[in-house]
């Protein structure tokens, strides 16, 4: 008896030392059961200073939180890390038509919007469950020098929105997923070892990339796989006529066209888009069938594709 009960005096006292790291290490925690400061992110969020001169970082404990977040201008420097990627899962439902605000209601279908500059977000699921039932967008960023490391993004169609003329991202180890135009938006985006999984034969990408932009979306060394009815996804077709997504050392399975890329009906989009391909492997990789009017990378074009020409020096802490 004595043994047993110093073993659970001992757990006791392992567990309260855990959750006393995890306080110092962090300003603020997130549990559902209560342990830490919230059992609501949003209300983390909301406490934590607007403009701080230091880094501020909410912990999330493994919990599903269904809410619709929103991190606003003023909370700049902001981390949020889960405790880990498959068990917190930040869970909305908004769709198009649920939204019913006219035809821009997509860009409020959002589960997780970001409008702060230097925001880190690390370890967690974002996802919207409204289903294959429109435009129903999981992340929503519309700020600059923004980092996604070890996350996951799951929904259908718009589930990845990268908006901000003036944007930069870079997501790293992410899994990412949806059926039609999954990844869209303006802004210059790093995809770097990450997993595109295609739910449905459509469109990966829809760039709005503006005029005169060196870069658009960048995906260097990621996998892109499949749902098993998959066999017929493009690389992306042009939301705006010019845009630019390059895909260098990918892998690619055979469910990609052999086409590659579609003009979305916008022939003048053939002249003025940047549709690229350096070096990717895969049965889906083949360039013998491309349109004539997307480019083949020359080894001296691709190694001025870097992460720093792409997005900045800032981008250094992060990698």
């Amino acid at each position: 008896m004595p043994n047993r009960l110093s073993r659970v005096i001992l757990a006791v006292l392992l567990l309260l030392s855990v959750h006393s790291l995890i306080a110092g290490n962090y300003d603020f925690v997130v549990a559902q059961d209560g342990t830490g400061n919230f059992t609501s992110i949003q209300k983390a969020i909301d406490a934590c200073k607007a403009f701080p001169d230091n880094r501020i970082a909410i912990f999330v404990k493994n919990g599903t939180y269904k809410e619709k977040l929103v991190v606003p201008s003023c909370n700049t420097q902001l981390s949020i890390i889960g405790e880990s990627v498959d068990k917190t899962i930040i869970t909305f439902d908004d769709y198009f038509d649920k939204i019913n605000r006219g035809r821009n209601s997509t860009f409020y279908t959002y589960t997780l919007m970001v409008e702060a500059n230097d925001f880190i977000l690390e370890n967690i699921t974002v996802e919207n469950t409204a289903g294959p039932v429109g435009q129903a967008v999981a992340l929503h960023v519309e700020s600059d020098q923004c980092a996604f490391r070890n996350c996951r993004f799951l929904g259908n169609q718009d589930t990845v929105y990268a908006a901000g003329r003036f944007s930069h991202m870079y997501f790293t180890n992410c899994h990412i997923e949806g059926t039609t135009d999954f990844i869209f938006g303006e802004a210059t985006v790093l995809f770097d070892q990450c997993t595109i999984h295609c739910k449905g034969d459509s469109y990966i990408t829809a760039a709005s990339t503006p005029a005169g932009k060196p870069f658009g979306f960048v995906f260097q060394n990621c996998k892109l796989t499949a749902a098993d009815n998959v066999k017929n996804v493009y690389l992306g077709r042009p939301w705006r006529i010019y845009a630019k997504v390059a895909f260098l050392n990918c892998e690619m399975g055979d469910f990609i066209k052999p086409e590659g890329w579609h003009n979305w009906d916008k022939p003048d989009a053939e002249k003025t888009t940047f549709f690229a391909e350096y070096k990717n492997t895969g049965s889906g990789a083949s360039l013998s069938k491309r349109v004539s009017w997307s480019h083949q990378l020359t080894d001296v074009e691709a190694s001025t594709i870097t992460a720093q020409n792409i997005l900045g020096d800032w981008v250094t802490k992060y990698r």
